[in-house]
C-alpha cells in the first residue's frame, strides 16, 4: 500500500487529513504543493487546484472532507465517525464549519494576511486581519463554545473528525499570535486536542518552520 499526500505544511486541511492519517496508523509520503502556484501536473489530481489531494494506491481524491471520509471506510478504526446518523450528521456538521466557517475567517482572514503574506515577501495586512477579529471571528469562536459546555468532544463524548477539523483551523489561529482563552471550553477542547500526538508533533514542526523563516 502506498499513500502520497500532496499539499502544503502549513494548510489546516492537510493537517486535518495529516491527523487522520497517523490517528490510523497510516504512513504516507508527503508531498510539497503549493496552491498559489501549483505545478501543471496537479490539476490532473485536482482541477480546482486546491489542496490536499491524495494518491491510495493510484486512487485518486481531492478535498480533506472526501479524503478522511474515504480513509474512515477503507480503514475503519479507530473509528472517527459515529454510526448514529444524527451523532454522524452533527459530526459533518461541525467539520464543516470549522473548514468553512473558521477556515474562511480565522485561517484565510487573520493567518493568511499576518502570516503567509509575509512569506510571499509582502508586508502583513493588519488591517484586513483586524476586520476579521472584531467582526466574524468572535460569533464563531462564541458558538463553538457554548456547543461543548460539559462536553470534552463535539459529538457523543468521543473523538470525531469534527474535534480535528476545529483543532486544526486554530492550529493556524494561534500561528498567527491569537488565541481563545476568552472561551474557556473552547479553549480546553483546543489544549486536549493539541496535546494528542500527530498534533504535538505537526504543531512544533510548523512553528519552528515559521520561526527560522519569519524570525522570532
Amino acid at each position: 500500500m502506498t499513500i502520497k499526500l500532496y499539499g502544503a505544511m502549513l494548510s489546516p486541511f492537510v493537517r486535518k487529513t495529516r491527523v487522520v492519517l497517523a490517528l490510523k496508523g497510516l504512513e504516507h509520503e508527503a508531498v510539497n504543493v503549493d496552491p498559489r502556484n501549483a505545478p501543471d501536473w496537479y490539476r490532473d489530481l485536482n482541477p480546482l487546484g486546491r489542496i490536499p489531494a491524495l494518491d491510495y494506491d493510484g486512487q485518486i481524491l481531492a478535498d480533506s472532507g472526501v479524503i478522511c471520509a474515504f480513509l474512515e471506510k477503507k480503514h475503519p478504526e479507530p473509528s472517527l465517525y459515529p454510526e448514529d446518523p444524527y451523532e454522524y450528521a452533527r459530526t459533518l456538521w461541525f467539520e464543516k464549519f470549522g473548514d468553512y466557517e473558521l477556515g474562511v475567517n480565522c485561517t484565510f482572514g487573520v493567518f493568511f494576511n499576518r502570516v503567509v503574506r509575509r512569506l510571499m515577501g509582502k508586508e502583513a495586512d493588519e488591517v484586513a486581519a483586524q476586520k476579521a477579529l472584531q467582526g466574524a471571528v468572535p460569533p464563531l469562536l462564541e458558538y463553538l463554545d457554548r456547543e461543548l459546555e460539559g462536553k470534552t468532544y463535539f459529538v457523543g463524548e468521543r473523538l470525531t473528525v469534527a474535534d480535528i477539523a476545529v483543532a486544526s483551523q486554530l492550529v493556524n489561529f494561534q500561528h498567527a499570535g491569537e488565541g481563545v482563552d476568552r472561551y474557556p471550553n473552547l479553549a480546553a477542547h483546543k489544549e486536549r486536542l493539541h496535546a494528542l500526538e500527530p498534533f504535538t508533533q505537526t504543531i512544533a514542526k510548523e512553528s519552528g518552520f515559521l520561526t527560522k523563516v519569519l524570525g522570532g
